[in-house]
């Protein structure tokens, strides 16, 4: 096992948890780099609002140094659930803001720029598409790009998601459906333009849920709605009911159909949006997922621990990236640094990965309760 000083380590990802390993790393005074695929920060949307834990999230912008440049960003008042009835609209509980505001809200795209402004130019190598890595017997693995060149570092950590190149390396697990399929839309100015759906939905999020479909509604920034349509429904539901996905009135009238009985006002969401639909199904790695320990490589996010998207999955990225960052600082020798690493971060994503699938139960209820 390499033990130099200052061993080369590469991140495979620029998302949430890679940027925030990077940074920590950066503050320490170590080198590393990033490579990611997208030709560059903007190559698309990042997705909607999220809402960062004190415990998870925020303890890891702290220890990036970024917490107060966070919560200049951030909207404490988002951190507020209106849960609907979905016959009548009426409010049948409202939870949050918490008096403390401890878990603003903030567009994913902002944070994610927020990570990359901290980050020495030229820690992230765009348009780097991982084919797959090698581990050595030197304990130092390799890298195989897209374009058939190789790069060799001391460490490699896949922070590329769902569909990691790197997790294979470590383990032959693969994400599987859910059951669960989200398609989501979105309104613009929507204090203007959509005065009453933003009056439903309330500062935060909305919540309006039946057997096996729900409505879910959050504010991000600058006016801007994000609305989800969640279905249990098999993944390939369109073929079924003999539509095309990408064809917007289709989608709008099979929706509507669906969520029959349910108030007008809940599905304006069906067919008043002002982009397309985009149809999202929900995947998840088996739980537990661990593997024995291999030198060289290691895997953060949702690379390592993939779960339904309710509140848990970026807080954790993020937080298994300081995580590791600091692991790598504390320990000269890099396998005695991603064991330590390892011994914390498998035991709580699989204690997570277990409230995420209750999450996710309770916001699409495949029965009645």
């Amino acid at each position: 096992m390499n033990s130099t000083p200052h061993p080369r380590i590469a991140i495979v990802g620029a998302g949430l948890g890679g940027l925030t390993c990077a940074r920590v790393l950066q503050r320490h005074g170590r080198s590393v780099t990033v490579f990611e695929r997208e030709a560059s920060a903007d190559a698309r949307p990042q997705g909607g609002t999220l809402d960062m834990h004190a415990d998870t999230g925020q303890a890891a912008l702290g220890a990036a140094g970024l917490l107060d440049r966070f919560h200049a960003l951030a909207r404490p008042e988002g951190d507020e659930w209106r849960v609907l009835d979905f016959a009548t609209a009426a409010l049948l509980t409202r939870q949050g803001p918490t008096p403390d505001g401890g878990r603003p809200e903030i567009d994913r795209g902002l944070l994610r720029g927020l990570l990359l402004d901290s980050l020495t130019e030229g820690t992230v190598r765009w348009d780097r598409a991982v084919s797959r890595v090698t581990p050595r017997a030197d304990g130092t693995c390799r890298l195989h790009f897209g374009d058939g060149t190789a790069e060799d570092f001391d460490l490699v950590v896949g922070a590329d998601g769902a569909w990691s190149r790197v997790r294979p390396a470590l383990s032959p697990a693969a994400p599987h459906y859910t059951g669960v399929t989200f398609v989501e839309t979105g309104f613009d100015h929507c204090d203007t333009r959509h005065p009453d759906l933003a009056r439903l939905v309330g500062n935060g999020s909305m919540l309006a849920k039946g057997v096996g479909r729900s409505l879910v509604a959050q504010r991000n920034s600058n006016g801007h709605i994000r609305a989800y349509i969640a279905l249990r429904a098999p993944q390939d539901w369109h073929l079924a009911a003999g539509i095309d996905p990408g064809d917007r009135q289709a989608v709008q009238a099979h929706m509507l159909r669906m969520f029959d009985g349910w108030d007008d006002s809940l599905r304006y969401l069906l067919r008043s949006g002002d982009s397309g639909f985009t149809h999202r199904a929900l995947f998840v790695l088996p739980a537990p997922h661990t593997w024995e320990h291999v030198p060289g490589v290691t895997l953060l996010g949702d690379a390592a621990h993939l779960m339904p998207p309710v509140g848990l999955g970026a807080n954790l990225a993020m937080l298994d990236g300081s995580d590791l960052a600091h692991a790598l600082v504390a320990e000269s020798d890099v396998g005695a640094a991603v064991r330590a690493y390892e011994s914390i971060m498998l035991p709580r994503s699989i204690e997570a990965a277990t409230a995420s699938a209750q999450g996710l139960d309770h916001l699409v209820p495949a029965t009645a309760s």
